[in-house]
């Protein structure tokens, strides 16, 4: 075997393996080598469109593991491994990386998207090789590489993909299948290393192992120094700002075609405030949520991320003058971002400098294409006073915009958020940042290519209905919405003009909707009452004709779904702020069937909204 002669050079070495796959560690298990298991606590949120191909992504994701788990087991273990073993698997096909379906819609879509294709599975892996040095400095060189495998289906019918769905096995698979399982019966052939699929490209592993050992001490890795805990030179400490513990529950593994370790393989950490038998950090950790909100308002709102926007770094004194606060508090609430994982703190020179994380420089900035700038005001101005009294609206049930305003309101919309200018910009900023965000998940989550002309009820600046024409090329939408909206829909229009987005002014309880083969109300229903709702999709089904559809997005109640008290927490939203409500999933199918819809899909896209699609019958 390629790695025999690598073996006896590891003799006595701590190697470690960041992943709690059980595949990886059956593939190198079966070869003999002895290891130990950490899974990595890298939070997986690295930015694709940053990356020019998938592999790149996946070497980088790959990377990211091996150095958390090199850089936090002398800390969190108290002994420093030899080498830290990484890997990420990713499957692509047509451009698009498919990680883990969400349901098994999504997992419909995704094996429908493979059928009769051939399509790329790339593995990143990074080798992290770590030498302690006198003084207890640690250098981490680090040798990363990449396997493709192509991989055909064959032509699959619809009796076997949802065979093959209803088995479960696609749930935790990215691309919705598993090679060494049932899903080989899909696969008409395989070109390359059939285990790069399982999870783990073998062959190539032991001729860089074997390179590693056999070759001169200048070898090709990268070197990366840390120092302490917090601080390291390169990039790896500002991406993974080496994660909480475990406590919460969170343990973000990278979809791939491997499953979830047996709990008695992992190695991890052994104190027992790490398991949450002493302290308790999650309990804690909510007592001081208010505290990261409140952070990321009042960064946002002195325009933190946009002064670091345009440079590569900025010290705390030029902060604190482009913001006009006082250094004090700017180097507090500086620290405090750096710590939440939003701003980067590095050594420049002499000099420690501030700089925006990826996801700051993605979402915070309040020019950038996918800004949350505006929701995040929105928060802060009308959320944060209004949650203030949540003892009260739970005592009495009922809306708190008086007692935080001081003005009483029939009608939220027309008479608290559309009587002033300002407040209506505002507000329309912020449905703007939240469609923007969530418009690519809602629009994709369903095949929606019967449908040639839909209307977006409530699409306020039409961001969302331009996401579903981008999505939908044979799809025109009509954007319906208040004059005083439709009349200020000028300043969100894209710079790429869309003539399949028009935009009519009405009132969708007054006046007669536009003829359409799909409704799309995005954060309407959760407005009002159930007897408005029934109002609203009564006046729907009657525009609607047998075969045409409606759609919600919605921020569903089911537990079942991931980040499920997102929703929760956004059920108390609506009860500080309107006479509506969310609902969960069974709820919605109760609504639409009342009202002459049936088939309901529903599709958790992990997003801010969910997305429910139902037929008029």
């Amino acid at each position: 075997m390629v790695l025999n002669p690598v073996i006896s050079k590891l003799s006595g070495k701590l190697v470690v393996l960041a992943s709690a796959s059980p595949r990886r560690l059956e593939i190198l298990t079966n070869i003999g080598l002895r290891f130990e298991v950490v899974p990595s606590w890298f939070k997986e949120t690295l930015d694709k469109t940053l990356f020019k191909t998938p592999y790149e992504y996946a070497v980088e994701t790959a990377k990211q593991k091996a150095l958390e788990v090199a850089q936090r087991m002398p800390f969190k273990h108290l002994k420093a491994p030899d080498i830290v073993i990484g890997a990420d698997t990713v499957v692509t096909v047509d451009g698009l990386i498919l990680e883990k379906p969400a349901d098994k819609q999504d997992a419909y879509r995704m094996l429908s998207r493979l059928s009769g294709k051939e399509h790329s599975v790339f593995t990143g892996v990074a080798i992290v090789l770590c030498n302690e040095k006198e003084g207890g400095e640690i250098e981490y060189n680090v040798v990363d590489f990449y396997e493709e495998t192509k991989v055909k289906f064959a032509d699959l019918s619809e009796d076997m993909l949802w065979e093959y769905i209803n088995s479960g096995e696609p749930m935790d698979k990215a691309g919705g299948y598993g090679i060494q399982a049932l899903g080989g019966m899909l696969v008409e052939y395989v070109k390359g290393d059939f285990l790069n699929v399982v999870g783990f490209p073998l062959n190539h592993f032991c001729k860089q192992l074997g390179m590693i050992y056999n070759s001169p001490p200048e070898s090709p890795a990268h070197k990366i120094k840390r120092e302490d805990s917090t601080e390291a030179e390169g990039p790896w400490a500002l991406v993974n700002s080496l994660s909480k513990c475990t406590e919460n529950g969170e343990n973000n593994q990278q979809s791939s075609n491997s499953d979830s370790a047996q709990d008695q393989n992992v190695v991890g950490p052994e104190c027992a405030k790490c398991n949450n038998e002493g302290f308790p950090h999650k309990i804690v950790d909510l007592l001081d949520g208010f505290k990261a909100s409140k952070t990321l308002f009042t960064a946002s709102k002195l325009g933190v991320f946009d002064v670091l926007s345009d440079s590569e770094g900025l010290t705390l004194e030029e902060v604190a003058d482009r913001i006009k606060a006082s250094v004090l508090g700017t180097e507090r609430l500086l620290d405090a971002a750096v710590s939440l994982g939003l701003l980067h703190r590095l050594r420049h020179g002499e000099n420690t400098v501030y700089r925006n994380t990826d996801q700051a420089r993605r979402f915070l900035v309040s020019d950038s294409p996918l800004s949350l700038h505006g929701y995040i005001l929105h928060c802060n101005d009308l959320v944060w006073p209004l949650f203030t009294h949540l003892e009260s609206a739970v005592r009495e049930g009922t809306n708190q915009y008086e007692r935080a305003f001081g003005k009483k309101t029939e009608n939220l919309f027309q008479d608290g958020y559309y009587k002033k200018d300002d407040v209506k910009m505002r507000f329309m900023n912020a449905m703007h940042s939240i469609a923007k965000v969530t418009g690519t998940d809602v629009a994709t989550a369903f095949d929606l290519s019967q449908f040639k002309t839909a209307c977006d009820v409530g699409g306020c600046t039409g961001a969302m209905a331009y996401e579903f024409t981008k999505a939908h090329p044979g799809l025109s939408v009509i954007v319906f919405d208040l004059p005083p909206v439709i009349e200020m829909r000028h300043h969100f229009q894209p710079k790429e003009q869309d003539d399949r987005v028009s935009f009519v002014a009405g009132d969708f309880f007054k006046d007669d909707l536009p003829k359409a083969d799909l409704y799309i109300l995005a954060r309407i229903l959760h407005d009002w009452s159930d007897d408005k709702v029934h109002e609203l999709l009564r006046k729907v089904s009657k525009a609607c004709t047998p075969g045409c559809a409606v759609l919600l997005a919605e921020t569903v109640l089911d537990e079942a779904k991931p980040r499920a008290s997102r929703a929760y927490m956004q059920s108390l939203n609506m009860l500080v702020q309107t006479e509506g409500r969310e609902r969960s999933s069974a709820r919605y199918r109760q609504l639409l069937e009342a009202n002459g819809f049936s088939q309901m899909r529903v599709c958790h896209t992990g997003n801010f909204l969910d997305a429910i699609l139902a037929f008029r019958r």
